[in-house]
This record gives structure tokens, C-alpha cells and sequence, in this order.
């Protein structure tokens, strides 16, 4: 392909005023509706696909060229959901001399304009035509809505008349079925003829057969069509060369590997598995595969948009206009924007460097034009996701409707053989009895490899399948292929409690300790190699590595560890993680019996064992004066209830009767009793209160660190 002359004249599609041909009836009405000014070339032409940019994220950007002579008409053809796309990423490149020829020497473009059938709902663009077909109308109330038309019915004979209403009038032999019935205003006066009798009818007035047909054909390409033909006018005079571009939603892209793990180098091998879905042939593209994220998403640009507009009274005195104001810069603001803001190059530009590593790659044949070198209106950008190209060498054929997979990468990789061993990963979450064949791969190919599945190979043989996720450059991944039967796994686990200190203060006992959890694997190597296992360790949340002290890697849910394992030996590995863990209690809750506990626990500290007997004396002590307090009181409850019932007998019996007597004397010596009683238990209550006070005081003033 020639390179494109210097300084292309680069315009955007999307910056283009739309034109008044926006209808698919409009675009019937003949070459005064097309919109450009100046002789037109007989008929729109097809600029073939010269290089196509598919994304790992679903789009691919499609690219024409070709000569244009004169005032030209590009027609590129779409299917209706790729409308959308194509008018949010069109451009254009109308260049001024054609390829090969001086700079100069054909005219420049001026003004393009696009041009495409509008998607209308089909009721409103049926509203449009004097004859209203909106709703599917039947025969009656299609010709209802044409009040006052002119008409010829054959029925059978012919009758001609405006048509005055369609009315219903009973009929059937019972009359109790309604039919519609025409009348017409005719020159022999006011005619009514049943629709049922009626054969033919035609409309006398020109434009409203014409607008029949019409509303007709547009019914059928809307719901027939599944296509729509973007035109776009490229005013100018010579020939030159145009460029069309765009983006639209195509098949992702896909990588395959195949790893051969038996020589001294590991080498990689990688098929792109790409598809042609469109109605257009490639013949000799260029074709580019990126991988990366972009910011992509749909638009409807297509579907013509109405906004609901409020009704306002009159502008009449005091009635206040509805206004809406734009945001603006200062004039020095503005000024500083424009010269800030940029168009950045599109992603389909972007190229990856690979020249180091071995493969069918090469740089673009030839720089393609810049948006920022066009005169479109500015506008901010910033970059979406890491993106890297893969540009194939030479040209790719590939028909329509077809697949093809396509050589991308092969030479040798930084890659050596592991078993890898992950806990939990057995059925059911359980440990696995062997570990993993594997390798963990170094991308050192000076490329950035996508994520795809691996057929591995190995002495010679197929030796199982993997997959890797996207691979930066200079990072390194694991890969698993198959069960390593060679190898017995087995794994124990236990946990542990260490007191580090205890602590008093202010009544709170507090333990320090330190909660330690062990997994111990052992590895049993049956085969005649040495082999090298890379132990997968699940991170416990809230700890922190004990042993080993370092480890090789480390995800957000794993530490890994590798562990040589000799031939027909075995090898073990103790993993240990720690988290600190903290018990508070209050003294003044314990009992006796916790007290003791801890005052004769060898995990305390003497200090505290001497301060927490003291505390379980004072205790004894407080317990004690409260018993004697209790005792006290129960004897006093005794003797009030004694005396209750010697006054219940002194009444029954008389106060005066010898036995009267009697009970008059019981009485006064409990009272007396209850007199010596009511001393004591003040002063059993006065010892109890201060045995409880010297207690919690004792408690309170110890401070043991």
C-alpha cells in the first residue's frame, strides 16, 4: 500500500451537521433530496477493508480505502444494531492528491456529509404521510381517516365522490351484526355503499397514491430489512484517496498456547483464533490483535430523540419566560483550554514493542493519519486499561462468514517444572492425596501475553491441558496440567495457646497470649527424579508468618513455599502462623475456687500468685462476716416469729390464766433476747461493710505489670 500523502485533510463524522435527508422516504424523493450541491458520481461506491484492528474486549475497528474521483458517494453497509457504533466512532480521511500523484494535484474535499435511512418509530414516520397506515389500520378505518379525499369505488359498478364518514349500520339477516358502511358526496348526491360489496377502489388525487405507496414501502424495509446504508458525500474534484474508519462490536479475539517442557529451554508456541462475521471479504488487510481493557460502550445515536416540551400560557403583561443557561469560561479560561486540550490517536493505532523476541510480528506497514491533525472541534481524553497490539506480518485473506486461526508468537520462554500442592483443593474441600504437575513460566518474551488456554507437552507427548491468565511482561505465573502420581501428600494441623505475661490493675487481670496455628506438610517422592514442590500455605486471617521466615511468594489468600523433594525421598514442611490474643476479667467477680485456680497456675507470674492470695484472704474474710451478719438475722426472724405465735396463744387462753402467765413470761424473754440481738447485728453489719471495703480496696490498688 502507497503511504498517504503529507498533511491529510482529516474529518470526523460524528462532527458533521446532519442533513435534511435523514428519512428512508425522504431518500425516495429522488437526487434533489441527496443534499450535495454540484454533479454526483453515478452511484455510491464500496471502498474495500483494508485493515482490521479486533480488541480482546469485544469491538474491532475496520478501516477502508481506495481512490475517489470527483464528487464521490462512499456507501458503507451495516447491520441495524451496528448503526450505533458506527456513528459514535466514524471518520474520515479525504486526502487532496491521490496516492502516488504530486501534492496538489486533485482538489481538496469540502464539507462531507453523511447520509442514512432515519429509524424513526414506524406510527410517527407513518404520521407523516396524508394517508395514515399507523396501527395497522382496517380497510374501514383507513378510509375514516381520509375524510373528504377523493375516491373511485367499484361496487360493482363505478362510483366516484368524496368521502363523507364511515358509519356502522346493522345488518345480517336479523340485523344484529353491524357493518361498515361508505358514503360518499358524489355528483348525483349523498351515496352509501356497504364496504362488504366493495372490489376495488382507487384514490383519484396523485400525491396521496403516491404517499400510499410509500407509507407501503417503508412498512416493508423496516421490518423487512435487517441492513442500513450509511452514505457518505465526499465533495471534490480529481482523483485522491479517502480512508474510512470505525468501530463496531465484533467476536473477541482469541489466543491458544502450546508449551513443549522438554528441552533445556522451555518454548512457547501462540495461535490467534480470529472470525469474520461481516458480509465483506478480507482480502490482503492488515490486521492487528490488541489486548487490554478499553473504555467501550453503546449509545443510541440512531433512534431519532424527541423532548417533552412544556405547555406555557401567552406571553402576555406579567407572564414570566422560561430561560436555560449554558455554563461558560472567562474568555482567558477558554483560550487556555483550547491550547490544553488534544485528540488523542485512537487505540487502533497503539503499538507494542516485541522486537526481541521471536516472532511473526511487525511494526505498521505505514503510520496512519492522526485525528489531531484534522480541524474537528477538540475534545478531552485520557487512556483506558493497558493496551499492547499484535500487528501479524504480511497480509491476511480471510472470507466472509469464516474463522481462521493465525501463527501470533513462538520462541522460547523462561519456564521450569513444579508439583504444586494447594490444601483444601480435594473433593469437598478436602486435602488432595498428590500434588499437581506444573510449571511456573517467566514472561520474558518482551510481550504482554493474553489469558488462554495451554496445551502442554512433555517428553514428547501431550501431557495435559492449563490456562493462563493475562501475563505482563517480566511477571512470572504458575500453571497446572495434570495430577502428580509420583508424589504422596499428607497434612496435619494443630493450634497452641502461650501465656506472654499477666497484668493488675485497677481490678482487671489481664492475660497476654499468643495463639499459634501449625500445618505440617510431608512429601513422599516414589519416582526416580528429584522434584520440586511449591506448597500453596492458606493465609489465616489477623496472623502473621512465624516460620518459616520468608516465603517466595504471597497472594491475597496464599503464601507459597518451595520445597526441594529428592528422588525416592521425602521432605516435610512446617508452616507456623501467630496472631496476639488478649483475656481481661474482673476480680471482684471471681469465686473462691477461680481464685485458687489462678493463684496456683504456673502460667502467673509469683508476684501475682502472692497478690491474688492476699486477695482470696480478704475474700475469706468478707465471706465469713457476711455469714455471721446472715446467721444474726436469720435468729432474729426466728424469735419475731416466735413471738407471733405466743401472742396469738396469750389471747386465745387469757392473760390472767395460769398458762396466760406462762406465755406473758416467754414473751418478755425474747424480747430481751431480741434487745442483746439487735447490738450484735449492728456490729456484725458495722464488720461485714468493712471486710468488703478492705477487699475491694486491696483490688483496687493493685497494680502488677
Amino acid at each position: 500500500m502507497s503511504p498517504l500523502p503529507p498533511f491529510p485533510r482529516m474529518l470526523v463524522a460524528a462532527a458533521l451537521v446532519s442533513l435534511a435527508l435523514a428519512s428512508a422516504f425522504a431518500q425516495s424523493a429522488g437526487p434533489a433530496a441527496s443534499g450535495g450541491s454540484g454533479p454526483m458520481a453515478a452511484g455510491p461506491v464500496e471502498l474495500p477493508v483494508t485493515k482490521v484492528v479486533l480488541y480482546s474486549s469485544g469491538v474491532g475497528y475496520f478501516e477502508h480505502r481506495g481512490i475517489v474521483s470527483g464528487d464521490a458517494t462512499v456507501a458503507l453497509s451495516f447491520r441495524s444494531d451496528e448503526v450505533n457504533d458506527a456513528l459514535k466512532s466514524l471518520v474520515v480521511w479525504d486526502f487532496g492528491a491521490a496516492s502516488g500523484a504530486a501534492p496538489g494535484s486533485g482538489g481538496l474535499a469540502e464539507s462531507p456529509s453523511v447520509s442514512y435511512p432515519s429509524q424513526e418509530s414506524l406510527d410517527r414516520a407513518l404520521k407523516g404521510f396524508r394517508i395514515d397506515l399507523s396501527g395497522s389500520p382496517r380497510i374501514a378505518d383507513m378510509l375514516a381517516r381520509l375524510r373528504g379525499a377523493e375516491l373511485a369505488v367499484d361496487a360493482p359498478d363505478t362510483i366516484k365522490g368524496r368521502i363523507v364518514s364511515v358509519e356502522s349500520r346493522p345488518g345480517g339477516k336479523d340485523g344484529s351484526v353491524m357493518l361498515p358502511w361508505l358514503v360518499l358526496a358524489t355528483k348525483d348526491g349523498i351515496r352509501a355503499i356497504s364496504i362488504d360489496r366493495i372490489a376495488a377502489f382507487r384514490f383519484l388525487d396523485p400525491k396521496l397514491s403516491e404517499d400510499f405507496d410509500r407509507a407501503l414501502s417503508l412498512i416493508l424495509s423496516t421490518e423487512d430489512s435487517l441492513r442500513r446504508v450509511l452514505k457518505v458525500h465526499l465533495p471534490g474534484s480529481g482523483p485522491r484517496q479517502a480512508v474510512l474508519g470505525y468501530v463496531v462490536a465484533a467476536p473477541v479475539w482469541k489466543v491458544s498456547y502450546r508449551l513443549d517442557l522438554s528441552g533445556d529451554k522451555s518454548f512457547l508456541q501462540a495461535w490467534a483464533i480470529v472470525d469474520n462475521p461481516t458480509d465483506q471479504d478480507w482480502k490482503d488487510v492488515s490486521l492487528s490483535l490488541v489486548s487490554g481493557r478499553p473504555v467501550s460502550f453503546r449509545q443510541d445515536l440512531y433512534a431519532p430523540l424527541y423532548l417533552n416540551r412544556p405547555l406555557l400560557p401567552l406571553a402576555i403583561a406579567g407572564a414570566a419566560q422560561a430561560r436555560s443557561f449554558e455554563s461558560g469560561l472567562p474568555e482567558e479560561a477558554r483560550a487556555e483550554a483550547d491550547e490544553a486540550s488534544g485528540v488523542p490517536a485512537p487505540a487502533a493505532m497503539m503499538r507494542g514493542a516485541a522486537k526481541s523476541f521471536a516472532a511473526p510480528l511487525a511494526e505498521a506497514a505505514a503510520p496512519a493519519p492522526s485525528l489531531s491533525q484534522g480541524a474537528a472541534q477538540a475534545a478531552s481524553g485520557r487512556a483506558a486499561g493497558d493496551l499492547f497490539e499484535f500487528t501479524l506480518r504480511g497480509a491476511v485473506t480471510l472470507d466472509r462468514r469464516h474463522s481462521a486461526m493465525l501463527p501470533l508468537v513462538a520462541g522460547a520462554i523462561d519456564g521450569r517444572k513444579v508439583s504444586v500442592f494447594t490444601p483444601g483443593s480435594g473433593p469437598g474441600g478436602s486435602d488432595p492425596l498428590h500434588p499437581m504437575l506444573g510449571a511456573l513460566l517467566e514472561n520474558d518474551t518482551g510481550m504482554k501475553l493474553p489469558a488462554g488456554p495451554i496445551t502442554v507437552f512433555d517428553g514428547g507427548i501431550y501431557a495435559g491441558d492449563a490456562l493462563l491468565d493475562f501475563l505482563p511482561e517480566r511477571d512470572q505465573r504458575l500453571i497446572v496440567f495434570g495430577d502428580d502420581l509420583s508424589v504422596d501428600a499428607e497434612v496435619s494441623a494443630s493450634s497452641s495457646r502461650e501465656t506472654l505475661g499477666v497484668t493488675v490493675a485497677k481490678g482487671v487481670m489481664t492475660f497476654a497470649r499468643r495463639v499459634t496455628w501449625t500445618r505440617s506438610y510431608t512429601f513422599d517422592n516414589t519416582s526416580t527424579a528429584a522434584k520440586t514442590i511449591v506448597v500453596e500455605h492458606p493465609i489465616t486471617p489477623g496472623t502473621t508468618l512465624a516460620s518459616p521466615s520468608a516465603y517466595d511468594e504471597k497472594t491475597p489468600e496464599f503464601y507459597r513455599f518451595s520445597l526441594a523433594l529428592p528422588a525416592s525421598g521425602s521432605s516435610s514442611l512446617v508452616v507456623k502462623e501467630s496472631s496476639p490474643e488478649e483475656e481481661r476479667i474482673t476480680l471482684a467477680t471471681l469465686d473462691p475456687e477461680s481464685f485458687l485456680a489462678y493463684a496456683s497456675s504456673k502460667g502467673v507470674p509469683e508476684s501475682v500468685r502472692t497478690a491474688l492470695r492476699k486477695a482470696v484472704e480478704l475474700k475469706n474474710r468478707a465471706d465469713d462476716a457476711d455469714r455471721a451478719l446472715a446467721d444474726l438475722q436469720s435468729r432474729k426472724t426466728e424469735i419475731d416469729a416466735d413471738e407471733a405465735r405466743i401472742r396469738e396463744n396469750i389471747q386465745a387462753v387469757g392473760r390472767d390464766s395460769s398458762q396466760g402467765q406462762q406465755y406473758m413470761k416467754k414473751l418478755s424473754d425474747s424480747e430481751t433476747e431480741l434487745d442483746k440481738l439487735g447490738g450484735r447485728i449492728e456490729a456484725a453489719r458495722a464488720a461485714a461493710q468493712n471486710a468488703r471495703d478492705a477487699y475491694a480496696a486491696y483490688l483496687g490498688a493493685l497494680d502488677l505489670k
